[in-house]
């Protein structure tokens, strides 16, 4: 099993790669495979609406999206991480997964999704928020833990005194693997569940 983490912070040491080297260390413990893919540092444009990826299968701007679909077609899981700036995620990492999810056309159906935020101070909620709405939206169990998945720091260091940020992330990669096994069991014992998505509608009176 294959858990593929999704890195939207520009800084490549920072904060969230912090945390998700927290993360893969409890995966690794149960057995699941890693792996980081940096995007925050990368130059993506957001999506323009074109919809060809409809037809293509893919976006109409071929790269690191386009590079990250497969990737994310082999994964049993996925945790994505930003920093808080202004009170929202980064616009690189917005614009990264708002065209991977729309443009790949992947069946995510029980996929295990988490995210991770880090912050000096405050707004880790909001974007906490924002993130994990990309879950639901496919069909994608969210995981848990014993509080929001955040950090707090200005640097590394700052998160790796962070000793209830730790434990909250350490704890979520527990979860995560829990959720995969057991997802993966259900589906040879009982099959996915039946959730047919037939209707489109607009609130339009």
């Amino acid at each position: 099993m294959k858990v593929l983490m999704i890195n939207g912070s520009p800084d490549i040491s920072g904060c969230i790669h912090t945390a998700m080297e927290l993360a893969a260390e409890e995966l690794k413990k149960e057995g699941i495979e890693s792996e980081e893919l940096i995007v925050g540092n990368k130059d993506i444009r957001g999506c323009i609406g074109c919809r060809r990826c409809k037809t293509t299968g893919k976006c109409v701007f071929n790269d690191i999206v386009n590079e990250t679909a497969p990737k994310l077609k082999e994964a049993d899981g996925i945790i994505i991480g930003t920093p808080v700036f202004y009170g929202t995620p980064n616009g690189t990492i917005l614009s990264f997964l708002q065209r991977l999810f729309y443009s790949c056309g992947l069946d995510l159906h029980m996929k295990v999704g988490a995210s991770i935020v880090s912050c000096r101070r405050t707004g880790n909620s909001a974007v906490f928020e924002t993130m994990n709405q990309f879950f639901g939206i496919n069909g994608m169990p969210t995981v848990p833990s014993t509080y929001w998945n955040d950090v707090h720091g200005y640097h590394k260091e700052d998160v790796l005194a962070d000793e209830e940020g730790i434990e909250t992330i350490r704890n979520m990669a527990r979860n995560m693997a829990f959720l995969m096994k057991s997802i993966q069991d259900g589906k040879k014992t009982y099959g996915l569940p039946d959730t047919p998505h037939e209707h489109f509608t607009n609130f339009i009176r």
